[in-house]
Order: C-alpha cells, then structure tokens, then sequence
C-alpha cells in the first residue's frame, strides 16, 4: 500500500513510500547474510565503468535461494521481509528438515504458507516445478535460462512470464518486454508474480533520498561546458544540435549495443520497439 506524506516541504510534497504491516520488522536471519561492499561504479582495476554511483546506507546481502534445489521437502513461510538490493520481497522458509532459505515471495504468499519444490509438488503460488509439469498459460516467476543453474528470469518487482506453449524439449515464454523465448522444459519455474506490486508507483520526492539509494546527482550535458560534452556550450538556453549523445558522442537513443549472443538463436519473437 502506497502511504504518502504532508506537503510540509517541496520534497515531501511528491514523496510517497511503501507500507505492509506484515512484514518483518527485526534483523535479517544472520546465516544468510553477507557483506555488501560499495563498490561506487568502479571495477577491479577502479575505473568507473557505472557513473553516478556511490555513497548510499550500508546494507547487508540476502543470500536468495533462486535455484530451489531441495526436490520434496516441504517448508513453511516463517515471514515475508524486505530487501535493499531488489524491489521485490523476500520470504524466509524453513524446511522440514530444519534449514531455512530466502525465496523470492510471490504475490498472495502469506506467513504460515507452505512451499515445496520438485516435479510431485502442487501447482500453487510458491511452488517450483519444471516447466513440464506446468500447465500453459500460467504466470511464473524466477525461470530458469538452462536446468541447474538457478533462476535468471522475471525476480524483480511485480514480474511475471508467461507460459505460452510446449512444443518437442522447448517451451514457449512471453516475457514482460513481450518477447517470446524458448526455454529447456526441464528448467525450473516458480508459480506466480512476483509480490510488491506497487513499487514503481513510488515516488522518490527529493534528491537526497536519492543518495540514500547509492545514485549520486546526474548533470544535463547541455548544462557542461564544450570540453566535458557535444551537448554543452552555446549562449543561453542551446539545443544541442544534433542527436542526443553519450559524453564519448554514442547515440543515447535507438542504438542497439548488445553484442550477439549464443542465446540469440532461442529468441522466437524480438520485443516490439
């Protein structure tokens, strides 16, 4: 639920945020947490290779079980969480057998819920199946790209993919962007959408809470000077005068910059533009 604020400031005005009473307000299951050091854009040898990266709130890494690698064992929803570093929820399960594991939390999963894995388990919201198993046209989640190697697919906030056809060992799936891919049907899906639906209603209201974020302030191109960009320079208010540009002059719009893939070959249907 959408939660916004007075309009006591000019930032507060706009600012809205997130609120679910029922998530989990203590500290996250320390056994799966780890450091999440704040690289501020730069790669191993420290060029900067994301701009406008860095600062932010210190933040810890939830280990997510995308694989869901424990065939037939049940386990229950102890509670739903939150994560700094995605926009959808987490829920920590905890197995039958005892060991607990965080799972992307799927719209409708509530706290008690029961959860299992494997080609025997129900087709319910929660439960990963191979694809085979899944009956077409159901929404899912967390999909796996080759069998084994964990979900790729649909984990962010109010994600799903749809399960179009079966044909041979392939399955067809529509992706959000609408495009149609063909996947192993022994790749491992979990029913549903993934939960927090309202996310990207948010808005962020304020600079600063920006830089709580990690993103440092953007400058317009046309606001440099010639020497720092093709957009700056001019007297007053310029246009640039030609198409919109990288710093290094890289068209900035339409310009496909995706080296091919061995994958490309799987794509049915290209995305529409």
């Amino acid at each position: 639920m959408l939660r916004y604020t007075k309009p006591t400031t000019p930032s507060r005005r706009a600012r809205s945020y997130l609120v679910d009473k029922s998530l989990y307000r203590g500290e996250p299951e320390k056994a799966l947490v780890s450091r999440f050091p704040n690289t501020g854009g730069r790669n191993n040898q420290g060029r900067i290779t994301a701009r406008h990266r860095g600062g932010g709130h210190k933040a810890l890494y939830r280990a997510v079980d995308f694989k869901r690698d424990k065939i037939g064992i049940p386990a229950k929803v102890e509670r739903l969480e939150m994560d700094p570093g995605r926009s959808g929820l987490l829920a920590l399960i905890c197995y039958a057998d005892g060991e607990r594991r965080y799972i992307i939390a799927p719209e409708g999963l509530a706290v008690g819920s029961m959860v299992m894995s494997g080609p025997q388990a129900e087709v319910k919201t929660g439960n990963a199946l191979p694809l085979r198993f899944i009956p077409e046209g159901l929404m899912v989640h967390n999909v796996e790209l080759m069998p084994g190697r964990g979900g790729r697919l649909a984990r962010s906030a109010g994600a799903a993919v749809q399960l179009m056809a079966k044909e041979g060992p392939v399955a067809f799936l529509k992706m959000p962007s609408g495009e149609v891919r063909k996947v192993p049907l022994d790749s491992y899906a979990t029913i549903g959408q993934v939960g927090n639906l309202d996310w990207e209603n948010v808005r962020i209201g304020s600079a600063g809470r920006n830089r709580w974020r990690g993103w440092r302030p953007f400058v317009r191109g046309a606001a440099m000077n010639p020497v720092d960009h093709p957009h700056g320079g001019g007297e007053g208010k310029a246009s640039a005068g030609r198409p919109p540009v990288s710093p290094w002059g890289q068209k900035a719009k339409g310009l496909k910059t995706r080296r091919p893939q061995a994958s490309d070959k799987l794509i049915v249907t290209r995305r529409p533009r």
